[in-house]
């Protein structure tokens, strides 16, 4: 099935959500051009949200996707967080930062029956998810008002067990992909898959339409996943330089720069392995540390590095996340990148 058809867009095309890097104008700008805009909404709080939706369905008519993580909430190990810390100590020691100061804290939140209030009132036509799918009773809401239901696998194991707890598509999405895995079965990385090879295993595997995501930036791209039978792709990278991101000034520096060409998986900002721009804390430490606490607790001990070199201009403590064909980036409005996206394909 073509993508374009099923959603309704005009082209088979999905805006990655991405969260700390877009809000709604992005996911707007995307829908008016042909594709399906997404609003990441993981660090969005109900009332956050409530305005975000405001704002879409204010400046489009289009078919839009809200997208949601669907991860369970872990219990804090005290433990594990005075190991993170004790990790971190030496950086904290050069800036400055005393770590009693630092509270602890998720930053991210799952999709919940207060997200699916807020939702229920504007009945977007597509939710996605990333890290499995929500509980029946919340999936069941979801669908109630008609909405299509996408989520991430990246192993055909994952991509059967979607098709069978309710998505009505699953993306496929490569080791290539920037940003936070979408695995929940297992958390072996060696069993993660490139795009190329995965698209195709999981389009034999499931009936349901599938989108192939990671590593696609330009026309070329997408003609190679739509020929491994991919029904539509979905793009992030190649829209963090757009002018309706949100791309920090340390994030737009970096892609711009040398640095883009190396990138690795990671779990050092938030507890769960996602692909950035290798920086200083990835070199030093390496980018997996087993000192981490577990997704998303990690978070908080990093954010007063970041924010103490951001403001010095530097992304060195950042979280850079980007996929692994960050040079396709171009400074453009998210229109034209859309545009350029589907040039003879």
């Amino acid at each position: 099935m073509h993508l374009a058809q099923w959603l309704g867009t005009e082209l088979p095309l999905i805006q990655a959500p991405m969260a700390g890097n877009q809000d709604s104008a992005l996911a707007i700008a995307v829908s008016n051009a042909g594709g399906l805009g997404s609003l990441p909404c993981a660090m969005l709080t109900p009332e956050a949200l409530h305005a975000e939706l405001s704002e879409i369905q204010g400046a489009t008519r289009r078919p839009y996707n809200v997208n949601f993580f669907a991860h369970t909430p872990p219990e804090p190990d005290a433990a594990r967080e005075q190991r993170w810390r004790e990790t971190l100590a030496p950086y904290h020691a050069e800036f400055g930062i005393d770590p009693a100061d630092i509270p602890a804290g998720p930053g991210r939140a799952p999709f919940s029956a207060e997200f699916a209030d807020v939702l229920a009132e504007f009945r977007p036509p597509v939710v996605s998810f990333h890290f499995g799918l929500p509980a029946p009773d919340l999936l069941a809401r979801v669908k109630s008002w008609g909405a299509k239901v996408l989520s991430s696998a990246t192993t055909v194991e994952e991509a059967v067990w979607l098709e069978a707890n309710g998505a009505d598509a699953v993306i496929a999405q490569g080791l290539e992909a920037g940003g936070h895995r979408g695995h929940f079965l297992s958390d072996d990385l060696t069993k993660q898959l490139g795009t190329f090879a995965l698209v195709p295993q999981v389009v034999k595997a499931v009936r349901v339409p599938v989108i192939a995501a990671g590593g696609i930036a330009d026309a070329a791209g997408v003609r190679a996943a739509m020929a491994l039978g991919a029904a539509g792709v979905q793009v992030g990278t190649a829209y963090l330089l757009a002018e309706e991101a949100t791309t920090s000034a340390v994030l737009r520096a970096a892609l711009q720069s040398e640095a883009a060409r190396h990138t690795a998986l990671t779990n050092l900002f938030t507890g769960r392995p996602a692909r950035g721009i290798v920086n200083r804390l990835m070199r030093e430490i390496g980018p997996i540390s087993a000192a981490a606490p577990v997704f998303p607790l990690a978070t908080a001990a990093v954010a007063p590095l970041r924010a103490r070199n951001e403001a010095q201009g530097s992304g060195e403590f950042s979280p850079l996340w980007a996929g692994q064909n960050a040079s396709q980036c171009a400074r453009s409005s998210a229109a034209d990148i859309t545009k350029a996206l589907f040039q003879q394909s």
